[in-house]
Protein backbone atom coordinates (compact mmCIF):
# COMPACT_ATOMS: atom_id res chain seq x y z
CA UNK A 1 0.00 0.00 0.00
CA UNK A 2 0.99 3.57 -0.31
CA UNK A 3 2.70 4.90 2.55
CA UNK A 4 0.47 8.10 2.48
CA UNK A 5 -2.65 5.52 2.52
CA UNK A 6 -1.41 2.75 5.07
CA UNK A 7 -3.30 4.90 8.02
CA UNK A 8 -6.88 5.44 5.79
CA UNK A 9 -9.82 2.80 6.68
CA UNK A 10 -12.70 2.80 3.93
CA UNK A 11 -16.15 3.24 5.66
CA UNK A 12 -18.02 0.60 4.02
CA UNK A 13 -21.66 0.87 3.81
CA UNK A 14 -23.56 -2.44 4.21
CA UNK A 15 -26.54 -3.91 3.74
CA UNK A 16 -28.95 -7.25 2.91
CA UNK A 17 -27.92 -10.84 3.16
CA UNK A 18 -26.79 -13.28 0.83
CA UNK A 19 -23.52 -13.46 -1.55
CA UNK A 20 -21.60 -10.33 -1.20
CA UNK A 21 -21.68 -8.27 -3.92
CA UNK A 22 -19.23 -4.79 -3.62
CA UNK A 23 -20.05 -1.19 -5.51
CA UNK A 24 -17.92 1.08 -6.13
CA UNK A 25 -18.96 4.76 -6.71
CA UNK A 26 -17.94 6.97 -9.21
CA UNK A 27 -15.87 10.44 -9.11
CA UNK A 28 -18.83 12.90 -7.49
CA UNK A 29 -21.27 10.60 -4.85
CA UNK A 30 -20.16 8.57 -1.91
CA UNK A 31 -21.21 5.31 -1.96
CA UNK A 32 -24.56 5.32 -0.01
CA UNK A 33 -25.61 8.18 -2.30
CA UNK A 34 -24.30 6.56 -5.84
CA UNK A 35 -25.81 3.46 -5.40
CA UNK A 36 -29.27 4.05 -3.98
CA UNK A 37 -31.14 2.48 -7.00
CA UNK A 38 -29.50 -0.85 -5.81
CA UNK A 39 -31.44 -1.11 -1.99
CA UNK A 40 -33.37 -3.84 -4.03
CA UNK A 41 -30.92 -5.89 -4.64
CA UNK A 42 -30.71 -6.44 -0.74
CA UNK A 43 -33.18 -8.87 -0.71
CA UNK A 44 -30.93 -11.98 -2.03
CA UNK A 45 -27.45 -9.96 -1.84
CA UNK A 46 -25.58 -8.09 0.74
CA UNK A 47 -24.44 -4.97 -0.61
CA UNK A 48 -21.20 -3.32 0.20
CA UNK A 49 -20.12 0.14 -0.73
CA UNK A 50 -17.37 1.79 0.28
CA UNK A 51 -16.65 5.24 0.27
CA UNK A 52 -13.33 6.11 -1.61
CA UNK A 53 -10.96 7.98 0.13
CA UNK A 54 -12.49 11.82 0.26
CA UNK A 55 -16.12 10.58 0.53
CA UNK A 56 -18.47 9.85 3.06
CA UNK A 57 -17.30 8.44 5.71
CA UNK A 58 -13.66 8.15 5.07
CA UNK A 59 -11.05 10.35 5.10
CA UNK A 60 -8.98 12.30 2.19
CA UNK A 61 -5.83 11.25 0.74
CA UNK A 62 -3.77 13.59 -0.96
CA UNK A 63 -5.85 13.59 -4.16
CA UNK A 64 -8.25 11.14 -5.83
CA UNK A 65 -6.48 8.31 -7.79
CA UNK A 66 -7.59 5.41 -9.33
CA UNK A 67 -4.16 3.56 -8.27
CA UNK A 68 -4.17 4.13 -4.73
CA UNK A 69 -7.89 3.78 -4.24
CA UNK A 70 -7.92 0.30 -6.09
CA UNK A 71 -4.94 -1.05 -3.90
CA UNK A 72 -7.48 0.18 -0.37
CA UNK A 73 -10.20 -2.04 -1.65
CA UNK A 74 -8.50 -4.74 -2.75
CA UNK A 75 -7.22 -5.06 0.45
CA UNK A 76 -9.63 -3.88 2.81
CA UNK A 77 -12.94 -5.10 0.71
CA UNK A 78 -11.95 -7.78 -1.38
CA UNK A 79 -11.10 -9.98 1.47
CA UNK A 80 -13.44 -13.08 0.04
CA UNK A 81 -14.51 -13.88 -3.23
CA UNK A 82 -17.07 -11.33 -4.30
CA UNK A 83 -18.82 -9.60 -7.15
CA UNK A 84 -17.51 -6.23 -8.25
CA UNK A 85 -19.28 -3.32 -9.76
CA UNK A 86 -17.66 -0.03 -10.58
CA UNK A 87 -19.40 2.82 -12.19
CA UNK A 88 -17.52 5.60 -13.72
CA UNK A 89 -13.90 6.64 -12.48
CA UNK A 90 -15.11 3.68 -9.18
CA UNK A 91 -14.80 1.60 -12.89
CA UNK A 92 -11.39 2.60 -13.44
CA UNK A 93 -10.64 1.64 -9.47
CA UNK A 94 -12.71 -1.73 -9.94
CA UNK A 95 -10.47 -2.52 -12.70
CA UNK A 96 -7.21 -1.88 -11.17
CA UNK A 97 -8.63 -3.74 -7.78
CA UNK A 98 -9.58 -6.81 -9.78
CA UNK A 99 -6.13 -7.30 -11.27
CA UNK A 100 -4.91 -7.22 -7.79
CA UNK A 101 -7.11 -9.82 -6.10
CA UNK A 102 -8.31 -11.88 -8.79
CA UNK A 103 -8.62 -15.07 -6.77
CA UNK A 104 -11.23 -13.25 -4.87
CA UNK A 105 -13.54 -11.75 -7.97
CA UNK A 106 -16.66 -13.86 -8.83
CA UNK A 107 -17.25 -11.24 -11.81
CA UNK A 108 -16.52 -7.71 -13.06
CA UNK A 109 -18.77 -5.48 -14.29
CA UNK A 110 -17.92 -1.64 -15.11
CA UNK A 111 -20.27 0.36 -16.33
CA UNK A 112 -18.62 3.05 -18.73
CA UNK A 113 -15.61 3.90 -17.66
CA UNK A 114 -13.69 6.94 -18.76
CA UNK A 115 -10.97 4.51 -19.99
CA UNK A 116 -9.76 6.55 -22.95
CA UNK A 117 -6.74 5.87 -23.16
CA UNK A 118 -7.55 2.43 -24.69
CA UNK A 119 -9.58 4.30 -27.68
CA UNK A 120 -6.43 7.05 -27.69
CA UNK A 121 -6.33 8.75 -31.61
CA UNK A 122 -9.95 8.34 -31.86
CA UNK A 123 -11.45 11.44 -33.23
CA UNK A 124 -14.58 11.02 -31.25
CA UNK A 125 -12.90 10.12 -27.82
CA UNK A 126 -10.49 12.73 -27.59
CA UNK A 127 -11.71 15.88 -27.59
CA UNK A 128 -13.65 14.05 -24.62
CA UNK A 129 -10.50 12.80 -22.90
CA UNK A 130 -9.34 16.38 -23.49
CA UNK A 131 -12.63 18.31 -21.91
CA UNK A 132 -12.49 15.99 -18.72
CA UNK A 133 -8.90 16.78 -18.14
CA UNK A 134 -9.36 19.99 -18.68
CA UNK A 135 -12.03 20.41 -16.08
CA UNK A 136 -10.45 18.47 -13.39
CA UNK A 137 -6.91 20.67 -13.56
CA UNK A 138 -8.84 23.46 -13.30
CA UNK A 139 -9.14 23.80 -9.32
CA UNK A 140 -9.30 27.22 -9.39
CA UNK A 141 -12.81 26.61 -10.93
CA UNK A 142 -15.82 26.99 -8.43
CA UNK A 143 -17.21 23.94 -7.89
CA UNK A 144 -20.93 25.05 -8.53
CA UNK A 145 -19.80 26.37 -11.63
CA UNK A 146 -17.65 23.02 -12.45
CA UNK A 147 -20.67 20.93 -11.89
CA UNK A 148 -22.93 21.46 -14.66
CA UNK A 149 -20.07 21.41 -17.02
CA UNK A 150 -18.92 17.90 -15.70
CA UNK A 151 -22.73 16.90 -16.31
CA UNK A 152 -22.59 17.83 -19.41
CA UNK A 153 -19.07 16.05 -20.46
CA UNK A 154 -19.94 12.85 -19.03
CA UNK A 155 -23.86 13.08 -20.20
CA UNK A 156 -25.68 13.11 -16.69
CA UNK A 157 -29.20 14.31 -17.19
CA UNK A 158 -28.78 16.01 -14.02
CA UNK A 159 -30.87 19.25 -13.53
CA UNK A 160 -29.23 21.73 -10.69
CA UNK A 161 -31.60 23.45 -8.31
CA UNK A 162 -30.32 26.55 -5.39
CA UNK A 163 -28.73 25.61 -3.21
CA UNK A 164 -26.83 23.15 -5.09
CA UNK A 165 -26.51 19.74 -2.04
CA UNK A 166 -23.56 20.08 -0.76
CA UNK A 167 -22.59 16.51 -1.50
CA UNK A 168 -22.81 17.42 -4.71
CA UNK A 169 -19.86 20.37 -3.56
CA UNK A 170 -18.37 18.65 -2.01
CA UNK A 171 -18.00 15.65 -4.60
CA UNK A 172 -17.00 18.16 -7.44
CA UNK A 173 -14.63 19.72 -4.95
CA UNK A 174 -12.71 16.32 -4.30
CA UNK A 175 -12.92 15.55 -8.31
CA UNK A 176 -10.78 18.82 -8.88
CA UNK A 177 -7.37 17.94 -9.07
CA UNK A 178 -7.72 14.10 -9.17
CA UNK A 179 -5.45 12.23 -11.15
CA UNK A 180 -7.04 12.40 -14.93
CA UNK A 181 -8.65 9.08 -16.11
CA UNK A 182 -6.81 9.57 -19.50
CA UNK A 183 -3.62 8.03 -17.43
CA UNK A 184 -5.47 5.06 -16.61
CA UNK A 185 -3.87 1.78 -18.25
CA UNK A 186 -5.36 -1.32 -16.59
CA UNK A 187 -3.79 -4.64 -16.98
CA UNK A 188 -6.01 -5.86 -19.69
CA UNK A 189 -4.76 -8.73 -20.47
CA UNK A 190 -4.33 -10.23 -16.79
CA UNK A 191 -7.89 -9.06 -16.49
CA UNK A 192 -8.81 -11.18 -19.96
CA UNK A 193 -6.72 -14.29 -18.82
CA UNK A 194 -8.12 -13.74 -15.09
CA UNK A 195 -10.83 -16.56 -15.73
CA UNK A 196 -13.78 -14.65 -14.14
CA UNK A 197 -16.33 -13.52 -16.33
CA UNK A 198 -16.58 -9.62 -16.67
CA UNK A 199 -19.42 -7.32 -18.27
CA UNK A 200 -19.29 -4.35 -19.61
CA UNK A 201 -22.00 -1.64 -19.54
CA UNK A 202 -22.80 1.61 -21.02
CA UNK A 203 -26.10 4.03 -21.46
CA UNK A 204 -26.36 4.28 -25.06
CA UNK A 205 -26.07 8.27 -25.26
CA UNK A 206 -22.81 9.08 -26.01
CA UNK A 207 -21.04 7.75 -29.20
CA UNK A 208 -17.23 8.17 -26.99
CA UNK A 209 -18.47 6.09 -24.17
CA UNK A 210 -19.91 3.26 -26.96
CA UNK A 211 -16.16 3.10 -28.22
CA UNK A 212 -14.37 2.92 -24.93
CA UNK A 213 -16.77 -0.14 -23.63
CA UNK A 214 -16.74 -1.71 -27.03
CA UNK A 215 -13.01 -1.50 -26.76
CA UNK A 216 -12.90 -2.70 -23.23
CA UNK A 217 -14.96 -5.85 -24.00
CA UNK A 218 -12.96 -6.58 -27.41
CA UNK A 219 -9.23 -6.76 -25.18
CA UNK A 220 -11.12 -8.85 -21.97
CA UNK A 221 -13.33 -10.94 -23.67
CA UNK A 222 -16.36 -9.11 -21.50
CA UNK A 223 -19.70 -9.20 -22.27
CA UNK A 224 -21.38 -6.24 -23.75
CA UNK A 225 -24.85 -4.65 -22.60
CA UNK A 226 -26.61 -1.30 -22.92
CA UNK A 227 -28.79 -0.10 -20.40
CA UNK A 228 -30.35 3.04 -21.98
CA UNK A 229 -32.47 6.08 -19.73
CA UNK A 230 -29.96 7.95 -17.71
CA UNK A 231 -27.64 8.93 -19.78
CA UNK A 232 -24.19 8.24 -17.73
CA UNK A 233 -26.17 7.46 -14.29
CA UNK A 234 -26.87 3.81 -15.55
CA UNK A 235 -27.28 2.24 -12.25
CA UNK A 236 -30.01 5.31 -11.86
CA UNK A 237 -32.48 3.13 -14.05
CA UNK A 238 -33.18 0.95 -10.70
CA UNK A 239 -35.35 -2.03 -12.37
CA UNK A 240 -33.79 -2.65 -15.63
CA UNK A 241 -29.73 -2.44 -14.40
CA UNK A 242 -30.30 -4.47 -11.19
CA UNK A 243 -31.81 -7.21 -13.52
CA UNK A 244 -29.34 -6.72 -15.55
CA UNK A 245 -26.72 -7.89 -12.80
CA UNK A 246 -28.51 -10.62 -11.53
CA UNK A 247 -29.22 -12.20 -14.36
CA UNK A 248 -25.29 -11.52 -14.62
CA UNK A 249 -24.29 -12.76 -11.85
CA UNK A 250 -26.45 -16.17 -11.64
CA UNK A 251 -24.73 -17.03 -14.89
CA UNK A 252 -21.17 -16.54 -12.76
CA UNK A 253 -22.25 -19.73 -11.44
CA UNK A 254 -23.06 -17.89 -7.94
CA UNK A 255 -24.71 -20.94 -5.48
CA UNK A 256 -28.00 -19.45 -4.21
CA UNK A 257 -28.53 -19.02 -1.05
CA UNK A 258 -30.33 -21.66 1.40
CA UNK A 259 -33.10 -19.66 2.61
Amino acid sequence: MDPANSDVRLHVHRWGAGPPVVLVHGGILGGREAWRAQRPLTSRWTVLAPDRPGHGGTPATARQDFESDARLIAEQVLDRPVHLVGLSYGAIVSMYAAAERPEHIRSLTVVEPPLFGIARGNPVVDPVSAATRALIEDVGLPPEVALPRFFGIVGAPVTLGEPIPQVLIDGMRRLQGARPPDEAAPPMELLRAAGFPILVVSGGHMESNEIICDAIAEQTGAERAVCAGMGHLVPDTGAPFNALLEQFFEQSGEPQRVL
